[in-house]
């Protein structure tokens, strides 16, 4: 069975006392329910030192993390200091950073053998743009991301890679992805690992949904048979939104 995973990424979003109530009220909820997914908060760095605990049941992660060990990179934080510090996983490739900040294949490729260096859980993401939606390519975009930057692992670290599908042309666009939109990719994701590792690794690989997941759609949505969870962005800022999107899989 594929691990179920419902990840809130807070982005640029909370001042810290309200990221340390939100991550205290999550934690406090799910002590009490017997939750069948994994939990993540995504939140700013300089909050994870505030919100990281061993006896927590929401695992914390990193919006981002510089591939170097140190160096002369000012502002930002490397693989190294975040594993230092107990953080648990990283999302690297997040179509913010790729668009936004230029980031490319081959640096996200850098990134990725960072954090397996630093035994950081990888969230990678990955989706087209509304011009390679409605252009028909697609399927080659989205499988080429994932080629030019997880394709060159060996099966062992594959493994520890967690697939994050954004469809960029249906976040903020008035365009909606379907249940069967969103599974198709999923799947054609699942067949692209398949035939780069073995169909073995591709079933064992968890997939998760980062297109507008909310309370109203995400039990049609992420019980989709190849969609194992979701990257959940607005809806993670308000517990009660998080945790009815959480209860999916109880």
């Amino acid at each position: 069975m594929r691990k179920k995973i419902v990840a809130g990424n807070w982005k640029m979003n909370l001042t810290l006392e309200e990221a340390k109530t939100l991550h205290k009220d999550i934690n406090e909820a799910l002590t009490t329910t017997n939750s069948k997914c994994d939990v993540y908060h995504f939140a700013p760095s300089i909050y994870l030192n505030s919100l990281i605990g061993n006896d927590q049941v929401v695992k914390t992660g990193a919006q981002n993390g510089y591939p170097a060990k140190n160096g002369a990179f000012t502002g930002e934080v490397s693989m190294q200091q975040l594993s230092g510090i107990g953080t648990q996983a990283v999302l690297i490739g997040h179509s913010e950073r790729r668009q936004i900040f230029n980031e490319s294949a081959s640096f996200l490729k850098e990134k990725v053998d960072s954090a397996l260096e630093e035994d950081l859980k990888i969230f990678f993401c990955c989706g087209e743009s509304l011009e390679q939606r409605e252009s028909g390519k697609f399927k080659e975009t989205v499988i080429a991301q994932l080629k030019n930057s997880l394709f060159h692992l060996n099966s062992t670290d594959f493994s520890k890679i967690i697939i994050a599908y954004e469809p960029i042309w249906a976040i903020g666009t008035g365009k909606t992805a379907s249940p069967e939109q969103a599974n198709q990719m999923h799947k054609s994701i699942r067949e692209a690992i398949a035939h780069a590792y073995t169909q073995e690794i591709a079933e064992k690989t968890s997939i998760l949904y980062g297109g507008s997941c909310k309370p109203s759609n995400a039990d049609e949505l992420l019980n989709q048979p190849d969609i194992d969870g979701g990257l959940i962005g607005g809806a993670s800022l308000k517990a009660s939104d998080f945790l009815e999107i959480i209860s999916t899989y109880n």
